[in-house]
């Protein structure tokens, strides 16, 4: 994607996290990446919603390295950049603190896979990282909370689960494109807020059979998808 589109994508992603109420004050932001150029556009730091625009998305490198002055980037680039370098195929990633994500990010609590809604966008749980450690934090915390969301994905698929709740922060969602990302961060919202109501009327309800699960999600994701157009 040219930069000045992807520009364009991320505002839009950004503008849209706010549109759907996934994003109070400044709490979020969403990146994309030209793997071509391996150059990321994220939220610049600082500048209200109502007052973003394309030209100010910020602009960095893989490493993180600031290439645009005019605007500081986000203060979560490093975790954005984490990502990208480790999950080869997305090309999104948006960070919020959504009410009911955060509440299983907080009570350090994967969100299990309770009903056919989850199963469309998440081959399984969506699994909550460690806590980081004192050293972790006081190191270098940003680039750790992308450390450690890898390292949760040791023996998950990225693309199958798009997804990970940050202990005691927030969710971070990724997607093959910004408004895939968007959707991603969408329906982690709605999968919580149902898992949520689930759990207060059947605490020790099980997650719904492998079967059912795979049938949901490769019907919308597998080589031989049948959901949609």
């Amino acid at each position: 994607m040219p930069i000045e589109e992807l520009r364009q994508a991320v505002l839009d992603a950004n503008i849209a996290t706010v549109r759907h109420g996934l994003v109070v004050s400044t709490f979020g932001n969403a990146s994309g990446i030209d793997r071509a150029s391996g150059r990321i556009v994220i939220k610049p730091s600082g500048v209200p919603y109502d007052q973003l625009s394309a030209d100010n998305m910020a602009l960095a490198d893989l490493d993180g390295a600031v290439l645009d002055n005019r605007f500081k980037p986000s203060s979560d680039l490093a975790t954005h950049a984490v990502l990208y370098r480790a999950f080869r195929d997305i090309g999104a990633v948006i960070h919020t603190h959504s009410t009911f994500a955060t509440i299983f990010a907080q009570s350090c609590r994967a969100l299990p896979p309770l009903g056919t809604t989850h199963a469309d966008y998440f081959r399984g749980p969506v699994p909550v990282t460690r806590q980081l450690t004192e050293d972790e934090i006081a190191r270098d915390y940003v680039t750790a909370t992308g450390e450690v969301i890898v390292e949760t994905f040791r023996d998950i698929d990225p693309l199958e689960v798009p997804a990970v709740l940050v202990a005691g922060h927030g969710p971070f969602v990724w997607g093959r494109d910004p408004e895939d990302a968007v959707t991603n961060a969408l329906m982690l919202e709605e999968a919580a807020r149902m898992a949520w109501h689930t759990l207060v009327l059947v605490p020790d309800i099980p997650p719904i059979s492998p079967a059912l699960l795979d049938r949901h999600f490769l019907r919308k994701h597998g080589v031989n998808a049948t959901y949609g157009q």
